[in-house]
């Protein structure tokens, strides 16, 4: 089985946004911070070079593949953020008054914080985040 890219490291999550070009980015960025952090009750790390990711936990599939994955996460990429949410994407009542937003399989893209309901976003990360707890336990 190949090896997970995809792994935790000890770089600063605050550093990384305190280091990112577009000043939006980083104002987004450390609002997300403190908003996964709230709603995780975890600190904030690195995973790779890009990803800020909040808790931590083992999974193993059927096929033998295994690894470790974050609870929730968020990167602040050039062309928008990206929020790792997983199933709760498929909440379409509840995506539909989020805002200005584009989702894909477990990702949630947004240009910037203020084109979508907070309290909405809210929802969704806290789903997110049950939703995964619940599955580990």
């Amino acid at each position: 089985m190949p090896e997970n890219k995809t792994k935790q490291t000890s770089a600063s999550a605050a550093k990384y946004i305190a280091a990112l070009d577009n000043p939006q980015r980083r104002k987004d960025g450390r609002e997300l911070l403190a908003l996964m952090k709230e709603i995780t009750g975890e600190p904030a790390k690195m995973w790779g070079p890009s990803i800020i990711g909040f808790g931590r936990y083992h999974y193993k599939y059927a096929s033998g593949h295994e690894g470790d994955i974050m609870i929730a996460a968020f990167s602040p990429r050039k062309a928008s953020l990206v929020l790792y949410l997983g199933s709760v994407l498929e909440q379409k009542t509840l995506l539909a008054k989020l805002g200005k937003h584009k989702a894909g399989k477990g990702c949630l893209y947004i240009n910037r914080l203020d084109d979508i309901d907070r309290s909405v976003l809210r929802r969704l990360i806290g789903k997110s985040v049950a939703d995964t707890r619940k599955r580990i336990a």
